[in-house]
């Protein structure tokens, strides 16, 4: 049995293996609800053998978007509109999974194929203000984010337990909690974009509290028979910002309140820094937390090769492997890559012929 095959166990759930798919936003929604293109795209991965299958980075606000095309869980009738997505997947026997979002001061853009970039109050007339931790923007593209206030940070807190609430009652069996890329609760760890004075900035401690609050409220929220999991920028690759040490100690944090996973990624908080990209690169910020950090965890990172993702399973750099653009490429990439590894895995009855 290849250990990339194995099942894995995160509290009650038993997940198939440990090829799950990464969320990757799709721009498709409208007003946050998903369409017949998340039903294909995501039903599809379930299909083709992934463990788990998790929806994109999901509005648990409006103004939480990336875009305006994005996903949403802000309103009930999403609910409606998440049901027989996640009812499919966990019918073909991927566990069902949602990532939780707030995009901060990189929201209000436009779909990448048109070029991606910020639209601006006055100019679009599906534009918002962005907010953050503080008035500093991404770029000189963007609009400088409206500044957060305590009471702000509050709101938000109960805007995620209420997504977290709404994605139970979709039919979700994970959810996670978007603390990377950049986004508004990275915005929050960074001092590169975390300049407050109050409770929330400053210090590690100070600077980790949105984070902390966030993640204990959708544990809290969410039946402790199935996990929660945190996906974090480990590293800002930008001087004077956030790091590996910074990301093992809230990572520790995070364990301690009964986050179940840290899924590893890196960057995006600031434009223009210099990234040594290649195959894997990101496995080893994985390695560093599952060892220092004592929680599991998944790597990502061009990860595309059956072999590299056994291999890392194997040598206990990490616990899972999410994959993102490889299975844009090809939808049954976890049965492709079983069958590489000598492991035969079910195949869709209506495909057996094939």
């Amino acid at each position: 049995m290849p250990h990339l095959f194995s099942p894995i166990r995160l509290r009650d759930l038993e997940i198939r293996n440990r090829v799950w798919v990464s969320p990757m936003c799709m721009y498709s929604s409208d007003d946050g609800m998903p369409t017949d293109w998340h039903m294909t795209h995501l039903g599809a991965r379930a299909v083709g053998g992934a463990g788990m299958v998790m929806v994109e980075a999901t509005g648990v606000a409006p103004e939480g978007r990336i875009s305006p095309w994005d996903s949403g869980i802000w309103a009930d009738r999403h609910v409606d509109g998440f049901a027989p997505i996640a009812a499919f997947m966990k019918k073909h026997g991927a566990t069902p999974a949602i990532q939780l979002a707030h995009a901060g001061r990189k929201a209000s853009t436009d779909a990448p194929w048109r070029g991606g970039k910020p639209l601006r109050v006055g100019q679009h007339p599906l534009a918002w203000e962005p907010v953050g931790p503080s008035p500093i923007p991404f770029d000189d593209d963007h609009a400088t984010p409206r500044e957060m206030t305590a009471r702000d940070v509050d709101q938000l807190v109960a805007d995620f337990v209420a997504a977290t609430r709404r994605s139970l009652a979709a039919g979700f069996e994970c959810v996670e909690v978007h603390a990377a890329h950049g986004y508004l609760l990275h915005e929050f760890l960074s001092p590169l974009s975390n300049r407050r004075t109050d409770d929330y900035g400053g210090s590690l401690e100070n600077r980790m509290r949105a984070v902390l609050r966030v993640s204990d409220a959708v544990r809290k929220e969410w039946p402790a028979k199935w996990p929660v999991l945190v996906r974090i920028s480990a590293t800002d690759w930008a001087d004077g910002g956030w790091d590996l040490p910074q990301s093992i100690e809230l990572s520790k944090r995070l364990k301690a309140i009964g986050i179940d996973l840290i899924d590893c990624s890196s960057g995006a908080l600031v434009p223009r820094v210099k990234i040594p990209i290649g195959p894997g690169y990101q496995v080893p910020f994985a390695d560093a937390i599952r060892r220092e950090a004592g929680i599991a965890t998944g790597a990502v990172g061009m990860i595309t090769e059956p072999d590299q993702a056994n291999d890392i399973i194997e040598s206990g750099q990490a616990d899972a492997i999410l994959i993102a653009r490889a299975f844009l490429r090809d939808p049954y990439w976890a049965a492709n890559a079983a069958r590489a590894l000598g492991k035969e895995v079910p195949w869709p009855v209506q495909y057996g012929r094939a």
